[in-house]
């Protein structure tokens, strides 16, 4: 910029700034503007991802080496995490998560720029302030590894979105102008009214949406004799181009899913993962995943992602029979990438350094919602599932979340329940969580809770952020017990 205006190329220039710009990057714009083109300069506070009217992302893959902040994202992430405060004009107190010392770090850079930049966070106060959490991914592992089976989140487990953009050059037969489409909500009415949808509904509403394209349709004989029907059938075509548009994106999107699906098997993979996610019936989930183990459909990233599953749930468990589960990978010809990574994930995520008990229910109200459950069924089996982050969000609302775990930073701490709240998970939040925070917007008045992460995960990229954490070199010691063991018995 500096370059640009001691040579300028045009007679004036607008500058906007997505974050806040320092006092002296400001005087050396005016130092070397000197043909004096600069009209104004602004700060638009946008330095994020806006996902979802409830979600943010700040598109960052491999945020920490080992347990600690890259430093160059954690200054990234500060400054993303302080322009979203600043648009929404919200001067939070902050909580995090004390288990994770990235967390501690991050709210303590996040509250540094507040007091330096005092000035632009005196917004109204609010009876009861904001209040930003920050937690870390390491705390549930279990949600980025699981198959999806609502719209967004499917879309992206199987097929990734980039910035709202969906790469299908790789769909067998497709067209040259479906190679790369867009799903955007807030220009594509099936998508925002479909995208936390099971996909069974999705099924039906896609046929709907097909029939009532069809009604639409202009008739092949149309008769354009008039004027006035040659301008109907103008200002109908835009709309008809449109709804041609969304109809095929959408259609070759649902079907390129259930044909992976089919060729997969993801309906019988997905009900174990649930039940390893779920349940605490050992032998059972053991004898399941051997199974599909044994399965040719079943690939080797989703057998891997069983074992990782299994590893982490049963980690600890008398019975523990990772180290064969680990032989029948290597057996079905699993690539030695995939089985490191168990390990791996294991110590990113594993009961060593999670804060919480993901398992097991914590206290009777817990125990006894999973005894009803378990009498009465569950609605679905692939969507037994729910996030950690719906329980710690559902004890915040209710003034439960126990500050040992949870502390403030510094020495204030909110009186009465928060209203404004805002979520931010170091490691990247998943569009499961998404879907949690919808629905608590949408089932708890009063309460507006904005979800945001350092990226959006599915299960790929949960992978690459483990490796990119460099974990994995150190769980090679772990793996080599692994194999030791296996080999004595």
């Amino acid at each position: 910029m500096i370059q640009e205006l001691r040579r300028p190329k045009y007679t004036i220039y607008f500058i906007y700034f997505s974050n806040v710009i320092s006092k002296s990057d400001v005087k050396s714009l005016a130092e070397a503007d000197e043909q004096e083109v600069v009209a104004e300069v602004q700060e638009f506070y946008g330095d994020y991802i806006a996902v979802n009217p409830h979600l943010f992302s700040l598109n960052i893959l491999g945020c920490c080496q080992g347990r600690n902040w890259d430093p160059a994202q954690l200054s990234r992430t500060t400054q993303g995490l302080t322009a979203l405060l600043l648009s929404l004009k919200k001067c939070p107190m902050i909580r995090y998560q004390l288990s994770s010392e990235a967390a501690k770090r991050l709210a303590e850079c996040v509250k540094q720029v507040i007091t330096k930049e005092y000035e632009l966070f005196e917004f109204r106060r609010t009876e009861v302030p904001p209040l930003l959490l920050i937690l870390d991914r390491c705390d549930d592992a279990i949600t980025p590894l699981l198959n999806q089976w609502t719209y967004q989140a499917m879309v992206h487990e199987l097929l990734g979105i980039n910035n709202n953009r969906i790469d299908l050059s790789r769909v067998p037969g497709i067209s040259k102008d479906l190679r790369e489409v867009v799903l955007s909500a807030e220009n594509d009415e099936f998508y925002a009214n479909n995208m936390y949808l099971n996909f069974a509904e999705i099924g039906s509403n896609i046929k709907n949406l097909m029939e009532d394209f069809q009604k639409k349709k202009p008739k092949e004989q149309q008769k354009l004799e008039s004027i006035a029907d040659m301008k109907a059938f103008v200002e109908n075509y835009p709309q008809f181009k449109k709804m041609s548009g969304t109809v095929s994106k959408h259609v070759t999107v649902v079907g390129e899913l259930s044909r992976l699906v089919s060729e997969r098997n993801l309906l019988e993979v997905s009900e174990v993962e649930q039940e390893l996610a779920c349940q605490n019936d050992h032998s059972s989930a053991l004898q399941n995943v051997k199974r599909l183990l044994q399965n040719p459909k079943v690939t080797e990233f989703d057998a891997a992602r069983l074992v990782m599953l299994y590893a982490l749930h049963y980690e600890r468990h008398s019975s523990n029979s990772l180290p064969g589960l680990m032989m029948d990978l290597r057996n079905k010809g699993v690539s030695e990438k995939y089985r490191k990574l168990v390990s791996a994930v294991v110590e990113y995520g594993g009961k060593r350094v999670r804060g919480s008990d993901l398992f097991s229910p914590k206290d009777a109200v817990a125990i006894t919602k999973q005894f009803l459950k378990g009498l009465k069924g569950v609605e679905n089996v692939y969507t037994q599932h729910q996030p950690f982050l719906h329980e710690t969000l559902d004890h915040l609302i209710k003034g439960r979340l126990k500050e040992n775990l949870y502390p403030y930073l510094g020495p204030s701490t909110l009186r009465d329940r928060p209203q404004d709240i805002i979520v931010f998970v170091i490691g990247g939040a998943t569009y499961e969580e998404a879907l949690t925070v919808y629905n608590l917007n949408r089932t708890t008045p009063g309460v507006r809770i904005v979800l945001g992460g350092t990226t959006v995960h599915n299960t790929k990229s949960f992978l690459e952020e483990v490796l990119a954490s460099g974990l994995h070199s150190r769980s090679k010691e772990s793996s080599q017990v692994t194999s030791r063991s296996a080999s004595r018995r």
